[in-house]
């Protein structure tokens, strides 16, 4: 059964021809040395040698057809499957049904042929058996599978603001409300073939068609691209870019446009790399530096060290009538007036640095650093401070 798997009626299940990239109709061929995947072409493309690649024209070859009897003389192939197909659509005891979408066969034949090949036929039941003997006891031996329930996908009501910010996208549904291009299928609602079409109008309606195919890959190419590179959730795009230096934002504001043609793993190391090499520079800035400084850094030790406690410390920040005190417990509080950090800030950094936790199943100071662009000291602080609370763990 697994080599009649490859010969449906449909010929949108088989992959195109790679010459011509037309839809593969029976009899077609299948490269027999290359691989792994199948090298198939048409009879027109293997009659006139067709190369591609590593593909030669002299290749040992394979005639791909279902046109042969399986279970018994009379029945091809292909008959078997439409009549196994036939029986799904129609429902088993429906005779009359599945013969007049087989087409080829009367209703007492597809019943006595169905009956004494899938369900009388003894072989199918000793081999159905084992088969399912062997797949519990391989159940039995690697166990039960933990599940646990998945968060229930956002679903934003029409013209909300979360679903304007989405793109009309519908989670529940992986899909947009309004497609690219979401009249194409107008220029199709009135063609229709009848068999008195003049050569000329049946090849205009084929244009049509051929044009509504294109339409569709490049609606399907725009999804692929906003899914590859996570363009429904904006803010977090917004929130991720921001953790890069001006100069390094710049170039991902110019090297955006071409994020298409890339994948998205080669676009994001090369900003990285760009972030990296951009380090690297005022890194050997500061060492050639270093000599020059130092009088100045030890001039400004000596005279810190001089000033009084009360000049050198701040005083704790009154958090009276800000934004978001409410939303803060009394030791969030706290942690806000010694760090002198404004709550609305607090709570921002406190979501990326919890998401972010989340998304890796634990969180490095160093990212944290990476990801909050202050003073490193508040982030060692706030970092400390929840992971001490238990809303984060350490990687």
């Amino acid at each position: 059964m697994d080599r009649l798997a490859s010969f449906g009626n449909d010929p949108f299940d088989k992959p195109p021809c790679r010459g011509c990239s037309s839809y593969l109709i029976e009899p077609y061929i299948k490269c027999a040395e290359c691989g792994p995947s199948p090298f198939l072409l048409c009879l027109q493309c293997f009659t006139r040698g067709f190369e591609y690649k590593k593909h030669e024209s002299d290749h040992k070859y394979e005639i791909m057809t279902s046109d042969f009897p399986v279970l018994e003389p009379g029945w091809t192939a292909q008959e078997e499957m439409a009549l196994l197909e036939a029986v799904m659509d129609c429902g088993f005891g429906n005779w009359q049904d599945v013969a007049y979408q087989m087409r080829t066969k009367t209703k007492e034949e597809c019943e006595n042929h169905y009956m004494k090949n899938f369900i009388n036929n003894p072989l199918f039941s000793s081999t159905l058996l084992s088969l399912r003997k062997t797949k519990d006891s391989r159940f039995a031996a690697e166990g039960a599978i933990p599940f646990k329930p998945t968060d229930d996908p956002p679903r934003p009501t029409f013209d909300s603001v979360l679903s304007r910010d989405m793109a009309g996208y519908m989670p529940a549904r992986a899909d947009f409300m309004e497609e690219f291009d979401n009249y194409a299928e107008w220029d199709l609602k009135d063609i229709d073939f009848v068999d008195d079409d003049s050569d000329i109008l049946h090849a205009l309606k084929l244009a049509v068609v051929d044009i509504y195919h294109s339409r569709l890959k490049e609606r399907q190419r725009r999804k692929k691209i906003i899914r590859d590179h996570g363009l429904i959730n904006l803010r977090k795009f917004q929130m991720l870019e921001r953790c890069y230096p001006k100069e390094v934002q710049e170039l991902y504001d110019v090297m955006r446009r071409f994020a298409r043609v890339v994948g998205p793993t080669e676009h994001d190391k090369f900003i990285e790399s760009h972030d990296c090499h951009s380090r690297m520079k005022r890194m050997r800035e500061d060492e050639r530096r270093k000599r020059t400084m130092l009088c100045d850094v030890l001039q400004y030790i000596q005279d810190d060290s001089k000033l009084p406690a009360s000049v050198r410390s701040a005083p704790p920040l009154n958090l009276t009538g800000l934004p978001g005190t409410e939303k803060l417990n009394e030791r969030e509080k706290e942690l806000c007036q010694v760090v002198r950090l404004v709550p609305g800030a607090y709570l921002e950094y406190k979501q990326a640095l919890l998401n972010e936790c989340r998304r890796q199943g634990g969180l490095r100071l160093a990212q944290a650093r990476a990801l909050i662009k202050i003073d490193v000291n508040k982030t060692r602080k706030i970092y400390d401070f929840l992971i001490k609370e238990g809303y984060i763990t350490k990687a």
